[in-house]
């Protein structure tokens, strides 16, 4: 059986690959080590959606488990709205949308349509400043697109060179810690 790969570490992997591999390491010690300022506000504020406080509607699914068997995928959304067939993904703040932000929705996507639940919206809220960010579903190109990095994620070896982009590691919560830097976080 292969294992699944969480959806939430969709956008840490474009982040940085190695990131993943040292959450791994560090996952069972004392996040104070290494969290930073956005990472603790990003989690207080999921802990609305986790704890299903957020919204008392019934026509929204909260927090729910989701699989896709095609993409070896699991994880949660934050909010599936039945009436609207609209899934919205949560975030704190959102000065720029990344590349790997759309991934998660799309991997929620592609989760909850597998699963049987017909979605025809996504976007993501800004939480900060009260925002419904409309994005659209994907096409067949950026499934694709989509299918290529997830075997690309799947197939990552930490042992192996990659790119490190020093900008990057001053903004990774796993800098201080990393053996492939010597930047200093800027947290």
């Amino acid at each position: 059986m292969e294992n699944y790969i969480s959806i939430s570490t969709l956008n840490d992997y474009i982040f940085c690959p190695y990131s993943i591999y040292l959450h791994n390491v560090y996952m069972d010690t004392d996040e104070g080590l290494y969290h930073a300022a956005p990472q603790t506000r990003g989690k207080i504020s999921h802990e609305a959606i986790d704890t299903k406080r957020t919204n008392n509607r019934r026509n929204c699914l909260l927090s729910m488990p989701v699989y896709s068997r095609k993409y070896n995928l699991m994880g949660k959304i934050d909010i599936y709205r039945t009436d609207e067939k609209r899934l919205v993904e949560r975030k704190y703040k959102l000065t720029k949308i990344f590349q790997g932000q759309i991934y998660q929705l799309w991997a929620q996507y592609f989760c909850l349509t597998e699963m049987g639940y017909s979605v025809e919206r996504l976007a993501f809220y800004e939480i900060s400043r009260n925002r419904t960010i409309p994005i659209p579903i994907p096409n067949r190109n950026e499934e694709l697109q989509f299918a290529h990095f997830i075997e690309k994620f799947r197939n990552f070896n930490p042992s192996e060179n990659f790119i490190v982009n020093p900008n990057k590691c001053r903004h990774c919560i796993y800098c201080n810690i990393c053996d492939k830097t010597e930047e200093d976080n800027v947290y």
